[in-house]
């Protein structure tokens, strides 16, 4: 499974940034049965699970890290085989390399531990 992630880049504290990761060799009816996150790394801190979107046939449930909930939403497009993170109201804090990542199992989406990642894409918030 080949995830390519894009969308990071520098933003003002306040700003707003959208993430996206697509999943272009995958077909449609494999992609809907993947449960689908990201992932952020900050510099000198441990990998931490941003948000999550579970596979179709789960519901497409949501979950969020307590430092980025009613800023943050991920959507997924199952069409376009694609997973979004938008981010606003950002601030210094949400600075962090990211990463997708996808698996067939929730267990492994929540705990990291899932198959396959996208690169990573950095995000910066400075003024």
């Amino acid at each position: 499974v080949q995830l390519q992630a894009s969308g990071g880049g520098s933003v003002q504290p306040g700003g707003s940034l959208r993430l996206t990761c697509a999943a272009p060799r995958m077909i449609t009816s494999v992609f809907n049965g993947y449960h689908l996150a990201w992932y952020r790394q900050a510099s000198g801190k441990q990998r931490e699970l941003v948000a999550s979107i579970g596979s179709v046939s789960s519901g497409a449930n949501t979950d969020y890290a307590d430092s980025v909930k009613g800023r943050v939403t991920i959507s997924r497009n199952n069409s376009r085989k694609t997973v979004t993170l938008q981010m606003n109201r950002m601030t210094p804090e949400d600075t962090a390399v990211y990463y997708c990542t996808a698996d067939q199992n929730g267990l492994a989406i929540a705990s990291g531990t899932s198959r396959h990642w996208g690169q990573e894409t950095q995000v910066t918030v400075s003024s």
